[in-house]
């Protein structure tokens, strides 16, 4: 038996450390399927999401996911920090429990009690060891314990600032794709003349805010339960928008340069694929379809009375088709397990996007200096006209 206690006191100890290394410091993807960390999300996760996705309202519903996030982190620093203190004490126990207790027989009890005061550094004193072996042990315990919380804590930043880097440019993408963002909306509000520009470097910027995600979730997979601000914003429904202009740039559309769009593609489908394997997730094959040929022809009308020159020859729809199995069944997975929804080729419904009301007050600016532009234009022409006249006479 004591000798089951110390090796179970070993595995617990070190198991932890392993974890947390692998899961906070090591800044690549961590290996193996029964760690603690994945254990626990696994445990964790579907219960929350189960009673969560039970509200009416989509606000409230919204909110309580967003929660889990941020909570399971405190709370994984809770089962790490019980974790060792157990294993701490299964070795104690191994020693025959070698303390002098004066308010009980020692025992687990007490090894459990000496071992939560030890990792934590109180130092309470009530509980003293009694043989040297006994002592350095507890030593080493809380320098464990302090240099672990230390090290884990100190990591919060690290992960609260990645999280905001990903939001900043989610953000941007309000002005630029609605909300939620779509490829038609996208490609609608740079039909504009000399769009071309503004597009690719709209899509150069995403190509390296997916490699940044790819690093950053690939390192620290947790940061993919915390959700945006929004309700109708999400990191996927994002990443999910750009991978489809792009596919629709790659497939047809005439007059934009292609070449960024297949490196933004190329980049965003690795974070997708990437994501949803460190997930455990396998792509779904049986997802209704987000553009059927009706809904692909409503596309096509908005982006020619938008300006968007669109390939119409027979193979269009099926390059696009190709294009869209290289990432929708994985982007479905990540959907359904994270309980984030894609976005639509097209809006179902016309919403009011931040920057509206700021395009409106330009509308309005532009309507009102019209009459003035167009008689400074007329009094601009009329010297010319009698300067002309007058040369005419003249000569």
């Amino acid at each position: 038996m004591r000798v089951i206690a110390l090796i179970a006191g070993v595995v617990f100890v070190f198991g932890v450390l392993l974890d947390a290394f692998q899961t906070i410091i090591l800044p690549r993807r961590a290996s193996g399927r029964f760690r603690l960390t994945r254990l626990f999300y696994i445990v964790t996760w579907n219960p929350w999401a189960f009673v969560i996705k039970r509200l009416a309202d989509p606000r409230r519903r919204e909110s309580a996911l967003s929660y889990y996030g941020p909570l399971s982190l405190i709370f994984l620093l809770v089962v790490w920090a019980g974790a060792m203190v157990v294993g701490f004490a299964f070795i104690f126990y191994s020693l025959g429990s070698p303390f002098a207790d004066a308010s009980q027989r020692p025992g687990l009890r007490s090894d459990l009690y000496v071992s939560g005061t030890t990792i934590f550094t109180l130092g309470l004193g009530d509980v003293t060891p009694r043989s040297p072996i006994t002592r350095e042990l507890i030593i080493l315990e809380a320098g464990t314990g302090f240099g672990f919380l230390a090290v884990v804590m100190g990591y919060f930043p690290v992960l609260y600032g990645a999280f905001s880097r990903r939001e900043v440019s989610i953000s941007l993408l309000d002005a630029r794709a609605g909300s939620p963002p779509t490829a038609a909306e996208l490609m609608r509000r740079h039909s504009y003349e000399g769009a071309e520009q503004a597009l690719s470097l709209l899509l150069v910027e995403w190509e390296r805010w997916s490699a940044e995600l790819l690093e950053s979730h690939i390192s620290y997979p947790l940061l993919c339960y915390f959700r945006s601000q929004h309700t109708n914003q999400s990191w996927l429904s994002a990443l999910t928008s750009i991978l489809d202009t792009s596919a629709l740039l790659i497939a047809g559309v005439q007059g934009h340069e292609a070449r960024q769009a297949q490196l933004t593609f190329a980049m965003a489908r690795h974070a997708v694929v990437d994501l949803a394997q460190i997930l455990s997730l396998t792509p779904v094959t049986d997802a209704p379809d987000r553009l059927p040929d009706a809904r692909y022809e409503q596309l096509y009308k908005m982006l020619c009375q938008s300006g968007v020159s669109v390939c119409r020859d027979d193979k269009s729809i099926e390059r696009l088709c190709e294009m869209r199995a290289l990432y929708e069944g994985y982007a479905e997975a990540l959907s359904r397990y994270l309980y984030m929804p894609l976005p639509p080729w097209i809006a179902e419904q016309p919403h009011k996007d931040n920057w509206l009301a700021v395009s409106k007050l330009r509308a309005r600016t532009e309507a009102a200096n019209a009459p003035a532009a167009k008689a400074t234009a007329a009094q601009a022409e009329q010297p010319t006209i009698a300067t002309l006249v007058d040369d005419h006479h003249d000569f």
